[in-house]
């Protein structure tokens, strides 16, 4: 059986007309912007998390290419899912305000974008988005999001690998060699923090190539844990993404 709450039937404090077109789209971009955005100094554009803390960037996001499939597609410009889209990228939440003027302020602070609609029959979730994004330093990232309904959403692939998490715990994302020793590493780092792994995965490329391992905690992942990680010279990145 299940289970839907009343807040499932009403719906995420949020701007815009739907939860799918709008909410989920801003939580896709919001996502793949804490995934590629690296700790440093505080955003040239004042942008802050719910708590007003300000959101670190020390990798700056230069350009961000957008393809839309299914309904997103048909869809995106009557229900603000550009503008959703783009304003998660500029770390709008799915209540702040300005998503209304997501396009003016991107032209203002030079950020360059695209949208580009598929509608292609590919088999996609018809609430699926593809976002590239170039970095001022030339580095670039992919990320596929899929809006499931309600404001949630999902990231189902990053870069070339196929992944799935939600977003809705705290998530500590680590890439990496494929190689052995690796996970009982993260683990290990893990226990000596005092975190509990609520659910872990390992998503691969191929035996021995680049590999995600994706851990979501039902509590604060301490961001200290990044360098007890990346001490592993087999690990090429780690992110903590708190809820």
């Amino acid at each position: 059986m299940t289970y839907t709450s009343i807040f499932d039937v009403i719906g995420p404090n949020m701007i815009g007309p739907s939860s799918s077109h709008t909410a989920g789209a801003v939580a896709i971009a919001l996502m793949a912007r804490k995934l590629f955005i690296r700790p440093g100094s505080a955003d040239p554009a004042g942008n802050v998390d719910p708590a007003g803390r300000s959101i670190p960037s020390g990798r700056q996001i230069a350009r961000a290419d957008f393809t839309l499939y299914g309904s997103f597609a048909k869809t995106y410009r009557g229900h603000g899912t550009d503008k959703a889209l783009l304003g998660g990228i500029q770390g709008f939440t799915p209540d702040d305000i300005r998503i209304r003027d997501a396009f003016s302020i991107a032209d203002r602070t030079g950020l360059a974008y695209s949208f580009t609609e598929n509608h292609e029959n590919l088999g996609y979730h018809p609430n699926t988005a593809d976002i590239l994004l170039t970095g001022t330093d030339g580095s670039r990232q992919f990320v596929r999001g899929v809006s499931t309904g309600g404001g949630r959403m999902k990231i189902i692939r990053i870069n070339n690998i196929d992944v799935d998490f939600t977003g809705q715990y705290s998530t500590l994302i680590v890439r990496q060699k494929d190689t052995a020793g690796i996970i009982a590493h993260i683990s290990r780092c893990l226990s000596e923090k005092n975190v509990n792994i609520a659910f872990m995965r390992l998503y691969r490329e191929a035996k021995g190539q680049t590999a995600y391992t994706i851990i979501e905690s039902d509590q604060a992942i301490p961001p200290a844990i990044i360098d007890s990680i990346n001490a592993c010279d087999d690990i090429f990145e780690t992110t903590v993404i708190q809820v």
